[in-house]
């Protein structure tokens, strides 16, 4: 599913965002250089071609490993966008024209053709009513879709954009904060669109109470990654419905939907902007690496940022992929897990916080401490503590990704 947030402070935007994905679908941190475009070129996106402009801008974007789109992301000028999937009552989807855009394709489109966040509404206004929105959002799920929301930041303004096939709504923000999830929020728009019974499976309206309280109260980056580890209480409250859901920091594990947090982000684009991102799952097992905006000079990602380099399978050269060794060793039984290194990632990310290191730095740092809990709770060998249902389905989430599988699991021990 997913939440993003805005804090609007008398120095600038705080944008926070949560991307809920598949458990499997691996999602990557990426650089990608400003380019100039022959006239008359197109831009293939995820799942169609539309003509390409005469420039586009510097971007980093996390994006799912087989997507061309964006699930987050910004550009040079500072324009910073997340995404939503929303759920409507458009009975108009039909087989595909092969023009159609995800809303990811919508969100990397306007980040690469817009130099503010007024602009950038209107890029995704306009390809929305040229192109419509369509086409498969899931690798795992190919009949999988869906209609967009996004909130568009920039320094100075913010605004939220909700959707439904070629239709659209805007507002601007003018409160402390505002927030959005899987529902849609502009009143009207919502009345007349809005599929109530999918927003009760996403558990969109508890996880946007939460979202709304910390988009109102946050001071700084702290706070908004606080509210982006958030649970339904100490540690994950899991659902058979929908897993745990029923907070920002989501796990997978319902039988009627599962998604997990496959990526978190936090834009301070307040002063020179920075960009706190996890390139993993689950922000609560997570530290939140600086990264400075793009530029339009800077060159495509570096080898620290993690390239998409194996898909939906296990591959231990590749970041995401590693630390989930972590979090599913972890989610067995996450309070005692984090009991035993929680005060270290605790303390790091505070350190951080207050002197951002070197990004390349930082993400040796992180790898480190990963690969360090995960063989301690290796060790520690936790008891699982879940529900047998909940224990059956990661085992077929496990099989499917080729993941290392624990002594007990594999029959080896009691």
């Amino acid at each position: 599913m997913c939440d993003t947030l805005v804090t609007v402070t008398d120095d600038g935007m705080i944008l926070g965002k949560n991307s809920d994905r598949d458990p499997n679908e691996s999602q990557h941190v990426e650089r990608i250089p400003a380019r100039s475009h022959d006239p008359g070129s197109t831009v293939r996106c995820t799942w169609s071609e539309i003509p390409q402009v005469p420039r586009t801008n510097a971007l980093l974007i996390s994006r799912p490993w087989w997507m061309w789109g964006a699930e987050m992301g910004t550009n040079e000028h500072g324009v910073t966008i997340g995404n939503e999937a929303v759920f409507t009552r458009r009975t108009d989807r039909g087989e595909p024209s092969g023009s159609e855009l995800l809303g990811m394709d919508l969100l990397r489109l306007a980040l690469e053709r817009a130099d503010t966040a007024a602009a950038a509404v209107e890029v995704i206004v306009t390809l929305l009513e040229r192109h419509g929105q369509g086409g498969s959002c899931s690798h795992e799920h190919p009949r999988f879709t869906y209609d967009n929301s996004f909130i568009v930041a920039d320094p100075g303004q913010a605004f939220v954009v909700e959707t439904t096939g070629r239709s659209s709504a805007v507002e601007e923000v003018t409160g402390r904060g505002r927030s959005i999830s899987n529902g849609l929020t502009i009143t009207g728009f919502a009345r007349a669109h809005a599929d109530p019974v999918k927003g009760r499976v996403a558990a969109c309206d508890a996880r946007r109470r939460r979202t709304e309280a910390t988009a109102a109260r946050a001071a700084g980056v702290a706070d908004v990654i606080a509210g982006l580890r958030e649970h339904d209480g100490p540690a994950p409250r899991w659902s058979a419905v929908n897993g745990a859901l029923s907070a920002p920091c989501a796990h997978a594990g319902g039988l009627l939907t599962s998604t997990q947090t496959t990526g978190s982000w936090v834009a301070d684009l307040r002063g020179e902007p920075t960009h706190w991102v996890t390139g993993t799952s689950a922000p609560c097992l997570s530290l939140f690496v600086p990264e400075p905006a793009p530029t339009a000079d800077q060159a495509p990602s570096e080898h620290s940022l993690g390239a998409a380099t194996s898909g939906n399978r296990f591959n231990p050269v590749d970041r995401w992929w590693r630390h989930e060794e972590l979090h599913r060793l972890a989610i067995r039984d996450h309070a005692a897990a984090l009991a035993r290194f929680g005060d270290e990632l605790d303390r790091v990310q505070r350190a951080w916080l207050a002197a951002p290191p070197n990004p390349v730095d930082a993400w040796e740092v992180a790898d480190g401490a990963y690969a360090r809990w995960a063989d301690d709770l290796r060790a520690a060998d936790l008891p699982d503590r879940r529900p047998a249902w909940l224990r059956a389905l990661w085992r077929r989430w496990d099989r499917r990704a080729g993941m290392p599988v624990p002594a007990e699991q594999s029959g080896a021990a009691a």
